[in-house]
C-alpha cells in the first residue's frame, strides 16, 4: 500500500507467538520460537517504517496472541517500536498479556514504556473450564498477579470473561462474575464460547450449550455488571464511568486504522486490508494477504453493522454529515421502527434493549441495500 495522507488515529500491531494454544483459538499464531520471535520484530519495524505515515495517534493496541509470552529483552525491542509513531499526550496504549507470561519484572518494564492499559485473557477463575479451555493459570495465580498490575500503578485493566462454556453452570458463571468484582476491574470484555473451525474444541466436536441457557448467561452477566457501576456500551464490552476502549471505539465507529505484523487487519483510504497469516510469507516481507476497495454501499453497510453494536448506536447527524443522507430516509430503518426492533432516542438511532442479545437478527437487515441509490434520491 503506497503512504497516503489518512485521518488515521489508531494503531493495531499483531504478535503471533504463544507458550500454549488455547482449545478455542483460530487466531493468527504459532508456539514461541525465540529465533524466529527476533526476526519477526526485525520484519515488523520495517512494515511500519514502510507503511505508516506520521499520523498523530489515539490508540495503540498491542494484541495477539500472547505479546507477553515474549522474553524480556524482546519486550524491550517490542516496545522501543512505539517511539516511530507520533501520538498525543493522552494516547491509549492497550497492552494484552496472559496471567501465566507476565511477571512483576515485565509489568514494571510495561508501566515504565508508557503502556497505559492492560487487557488480561482470564476466560474463567473456574479450574474445570480453565482446564477446558487450555488456559494454564489458577484463580490464585490470576487474582496475585492482576493485584501486583495494579500496585505497579496500572489503572484502567480490561478482563475477558468468556460464558456459555460447555459444562458450565450458572454457579460459575457468578463465582467469576463476583471474582471479577472483587477485583475492581474498570472494563470487562464478555463473549459466549464460539466453536471455529480448525480449532481443538471443534476437531473434538463439542457441542455448543443450550442456547436459553446462553441468553440466560448473558443476561445475568448485564444484570450484575450494570448493578455494580458498569456501563454496558457495547453489545459485549462493559466499563466504569471513562474507561470505554478508545481503541475499539475506533472499530466501531467505522473509522480507519492501521494493521501491522502478520494476520492484522487494516482500513486505510477507504481500502480494508488483510495481512498474510503466514509468518514465513511475512518475515519475507510479504506483508499483504488482500486489500479491497469499499464501494460506497460497503462502507453504509459497515457503518450499520458496526455502529449499531453500541448500546447507544448511531449519531444521526454524524451519520448524515458523512454520508449525505438521513437514516430515516431508508425503507429498512421506517420498518424496523415500526416493529419497535430500532430506536431513536437524543439524535441516535440503536437497537431496542429486548433485541441486543440477538443483534444479527436486526443487523442482517442492512445487508444488500442500494445506499448509492438513497443518496441520489434525498
Amino acid at each position: 500500500m503506497n503512504k497516503l495522507k489518512s485521518n488515521v488515529k489508531s494503531v493495531y500491531i499483531h504478535i503471533p507467538f504463544c507458550n500454549s494454544i488455547c482449545s478455542y483459538c483460530d487466531f493468527c499464531k504459532i508456539y514461541y520460537n525465540e529465533d524466529i520471535v527476533n526476526k519477526y520484530l526485525d520484519t515488523l519495524i520495517e512494515e511500519i517504517k514502510s507503511e505508516y505515515n506520521g499520523e498523530k495517534l489515539q490508540t495503540i493496541y498491542i494484541g495477539g496472541g500472547t505479546p507477553s509470552c515474549l522474553n524480556y529483552d524482546q519486550l524491550v525491542k517490542l516496545l522501543e517500536i512505539l517511539d516511530i509513531f507520533v501520538k498525543e499526550e493522552d494516547c491509549e496504549i492497550t497492552f494484552e498479556c496472559n496471567i501465566e507470561s507476565i511477571n512483576k519484572e515485565k509489568l514494571e518494564l510495561l508501566y515504565n514504556s508508557k503502556i497505559n492499559r492492560l487487557s488480561i485473557g482470564i476466560e474463567s477463575f473456574n479450574s474445570d473450564i480453565i482446564k477446558f479451555l487450555n488456559r494454564k493459570h489458577t484463580k490464585e495465580e490470576a487474582i496475585n498477579k492482576i493485584l501486583m498490575a495494579k500496585e505497579i500503578g496500572f489503572n484502567n485493566i480490561n478482563i475477558d470473561l468468556m460464558y456459555a462454556i460447555t459444562g458450565e453452570s450458572m454457579e460459575i458463571l457468578s463465582s467469576d462474575i463476583n471474582t471479577i468484582l472483587s477485583l475492581d476491574i474498570e472494563h470487562i470484555s464478555t463473549y459466549s464460547l464460539i466453536i471455529e473451525p480448525h480449532t481443538v474444541l471443534y476437531n473434538n466436536k463439542i457441542d455448543y450449550i443450550d442456547e436459553d441457557i446462553d441468553y440466560n448467561m448473558y443476561q445475568t452477566i448485564c444484570t450484575q455488571l450494570n448493578k455494580n457501576g458498569y456501563k454496558h456500551y457495547e453489545i459485549s464490552n462493559f466499563a466504569k464511568e471513562g474507561y470505554y476502549s478508545k481503541h475499539n471505539l475506533t472499530y466501531w465507529n467505522n473509522l480507519e486504522y492501521y494493521g501491522f505484523g502478520a494476520g492484522a487487519s487494516g482500513y486505510i483510504n477507504n481500502v480494508r486490508y488483510d495481512n498474510t497469516r503466514s509468518i514465513t510469507k511475512y518475515i519475507n516481507k510479504e506483508y499483504r494477504l488482500k486489500e479491497d476497495f469499499l464501494s460506497f454501499n460497503a462502507t453504509v453497510e459497515n457503518e450499520f453493522i458496526l455502529g449499531l453494536r453500541k448500546i447507544n448506536g448511531i449519531d444521526l447527524l454524524s451519520f448524515e454529515e458523512k454520508y449525505g443522507f438521513r437514516v430515516t430516509d431508508l425503507k429498512v430503518i421506517k420498518r424496523l421502527l415500526n416493529e419497535k426492533k430500532v430506536v431513536i432516542k437524543d439524535g441516535y438511532l440503536s437497537i431496542q434493549h429486548d433485541y441486543i442479545y440477538r443483534e444479527n437478527d436486526i443487523l442482517i437487515n442492512f445487508l444488500d441495500i442500494d445506499y448509492e441509490i438513497v443518496k441520489t434520491i434525498f
